[in-house]
């Protein structure tokens, strides 16, 4: 449905329409997924840390 009292829009507006509402949550979407990445990268490494410190405190 057109709205009447805007006429059509070119192409050209149709895509930055498109892309100003939908692009926020898409960008929103990958920056969730590289801080869960990098908080997953942080997580192994502190258990990997945590294994080394534990394994090397159990020698006398």
């Amino acid at each position: 449905m057109i709205p009447q009292h805007l006429g059509a829009l070119h192409p050209v507006e149709q895509i930055a329409t498109i892309v100003l509402a939908f692009g926020p949550f898409v960008v929103l979407g990958i920056v969730i997924a590289i801080r869960r990445r990098a908080e997953v990268a942080d997580e192994r490494r502190l258990a990997e840390h945590q294994a080394e410190h534990d394994s090397s405190g159990d020698a006398p």
